[in-house]
């Protein structure tokens, strides 16, 4: 039985290419960073869980709810194939229940903040936001896009960004998370306008501040669809 089984949905997703660097301490053990056309990407994403059970099992108040993270691109060699997944540096949920399963079972870096989310269709135009409450301040993404999705292309970067399978959380210097993910291929909106208001700094950390004064390289939005989450192997570096 999957770990979880969910609905990911309307996925706002604003991509950053950073020195790599920046991600040295939060590289697990024996994976390597994951590059698209030789540049390193961050991505904060910002999305809805839709009908979410646990072992099966749906929890009062918790199955539907919003996430923002922040995440990057790995991969790993295994058994003569690469695996490609996705870190996260935070995830923010509105739920301490939920950043509690997270971190101690997975051994992520979830904090519960307030959060809120809207989503409108008008003059042709789906509109997408995603906000998180942090010391006070409201942070947001918001993402307008066209009503009409589409195809994801082949080896395009859209299709880079959303085709990672498999996660990946540090335990320590030697041992890591791994866990895979299952959802088909999903289709994107083609995005018209953005808007981003987050104080970086405050929300992930100093050494991430300088994305303040950054434009991010690409806006997507992406559909999404059910997804499953299974359950976790500890893998050891070699």
């Amino acid at each position: 039985m999957s770990f979880l089984r969910a609905e990911w949905r309307k996925l706002a997703i604003a991509n950053y290419v950073v020195d790599e660097s920046v991600l040295n301490k939060y590289l697990p053990a024996g994976t390597e960073l994951d590059l698209w056309n030789g540049k390193c990407y961050v991505s904060l994403v910002g999305f809805m869980f839709v009908n979410t059970k646990l072992l099966g099992v749906k929890i009062p108040f918790h199955s539907n709810f919003e996430e923002v993270n922040l995440r990057f691109y790995v991969k790993r060699f295994d058994k003569d194939e690469w695996k490609r997944g996705v870190v996260f540096v935070k995830e923010i949920v509105p739920k301490p229940a939920l950043t509690f399963v997270a971190n101690t079972v997975y051994k992520e870096n979830y904090e519960t903040m307030s959060m809120e989310h809207s989503w409108s269709e008008e003059n042709d135009l789906r509109t997408i936001e995603y906000k998180w409450k942090k010391s006070g301040k409201w942070n947001s993404i918001k993402v307008q896009a066209s009503l009409d999705s589409f195809e994801m292309e082949a080896n395009s970067e859209t299709e880079f960004i959303t085709e990672h399978y498999w996660g990946y959380a540090k335990v320590n210097d030697i041992k890591t998370n791994e866990y895979e993910v299952t959802h088909p291929k999903w289709e994107a909106y083609e995005v018209k306008n953005y808007e981003i208001d987050i104080d970086f700094g405050a929300v992930y950390g100093n050494e991430f501040s300088f994305l303040n004064k950054e434009e991010p390289a690409s806006v997507m939005l992406a559909e999404g669809s059910e997804i499953t989450v299974e359950g976790k192997t500890k893998i050891r570096a070699q």
